[in-house]
């Protein structure tokens, strides 16, 4: 069973506090920090006072409404903390505290392009000046070691203020970190999501990032705990989704939005990206074949009112450059403007949400 903060949250509304028999919920004593690793879930409780005649009590019931709405396999006791409501009001500290935009790549199913786009948006907003970095945090499809041609490269770390931190690989203008570059390239990684969890958190909080604009992570395809732990350890501006033409992906991205729209997620949907748009020869740069459907990105944008960030054409040198480790953003190609135009639609959909100022409609390069 996959957790969700929401499961927990609805069992928690049960529990009353003796007081005045309001849940706990309504009333403000779950703060803001639970943390769902695998089947282990963990938060903190405030109470106005620490000598609360009721605190024991109420740690115990949250236990037992947890176990009997959730399920007996979860795994709470110890795993609540108790707070005064004066030290959980005390600011909490930045985990990256120089990126100034964290921004996720996700999609609904694998095979749509996603850490294509990702790489090349990264080389894209690193062309227009911007510092970048770059975390593949697909653990069992890292790929990004090869899109940049530092499958060999080694990894260090350095001393920063009394902390062994590690070194991003830099390329491109973009500093990178992948689980590929930490394990042997032939290895399966038959890990559990509580472990897939752990290696990503190290990555970002045990590296040493320095100051970014945009900090970008190419998620796991779908919907998964990886992608709460992100969005409960980081502070994420927004998701940009990919996907491809065909219905059966546009099916699965409407989960993706659902979950990253949903009330207890809660982080905004940038925009939609719609790779493999069409089909170009690169002989015929004018001619389109729409191999796998046409408009679909459209039909997301209209049903749940996300932008439409960009169409990236099929054509075979975006593999290539890829497999070469010189994504095709670093050229002047037809294909390498739709990223140059997708990092400036990205930019623009950022400085929205930063400015909370309302969507524009966006001019599609054709």
């Amino acid at each position: 069973m996959t957790l969700y903060p929401n499961l927990i949250l609805d069992a928690l509304r049960t529990v009353r506090y003796p007081g005045n028999g309001k849940d706990i919920v309504s009333l403000g004593m779950v703060e803001d920090d639970m943390r769902i690793d695998g089947n282990k879930v963990s938060f903190s409780l405030i109470f106005d006072r620490p000598t609360d005649p009721f605190i024991r009590s109420l740690v115990k019931s949250a236990e037992t409404a947890i176990l009997t709405h959730v399920g007996k396999d979860v795994e709470i006791q110890g795993n609540i903390a108790v707070k005064t409501r004066q030290a959980a009001l005390a600011p909490k500290p930045q985990v990256l505290p120089g990126v100034k935009n964290i921004i996720g790549i996700s999609s609904g199913k694998g095979g749509v392009g996603k850490s294509t786009v990702s790489a090349n948006l990264a080389v894209a907003l690193a062309r227009e000046g911007y510092k970048v970095g770059l975390l593949d945090a697909d653990i069992f499809g890292p790929s990004m070691p090869k899109m940049f041609g530092v499958e060999d490269e080694q990894v260090y770390m350095h001393n920063v203020d009394g902390r062994d931190l590690i070194i991003p690989i830099e390329k491109y203008g973009v500093k990178m970190l992948s689980i590929g570059l930490l394990v042997n390239a032939d290895d399966a990684l038959v890990w559990r999501g509580a472990m897939a969890s752990k290696a990503l958190t190290q990555l970002i909080e045990q590296a040493d990032w320095g100051e970014l604009d945009y900090f970008l992570i190419d998620m796991p395809p779908g919907t998964s705990d990886i992608h709460l732990s992100l969005v409960q350890t980081l502070g994420i501006t927004g998701v940009v989704i990919v996907t491809t033409p065909q219905e059966v992906a546009l099916a699965d991205v409407r989960r993706g939005i659902a979950m990253f729209t949903g009330e207890k997620v809660n982080v905004p949907v940038l925009g939609v990206v719609e790779n493999m748009a069409w089909f170009t020869p690169e002989k015929h740069p004018d001619e389109r074949y729409y191999i796998f459907g046409q408009g679909g990105a459209e039909r997301l944008k209209e049903k749940f009112h996300v932008e439409l960030l960009a169409e990236i054409p099929l054509v075979a040198a975006v593999g290539k450059h890829g497999d070469d480790g010189a994504p095709i953003a670093l050229g002047d190609s037809i294909t390498a403007q739709s990223f140059i135009h997708l990092a400036h639609n990205v930019i623009d959909a950022v400085d929205r949400r930063n400015s909370d100022l309302p969507p524009t409609v966006k001019v599609e390069l054709k």
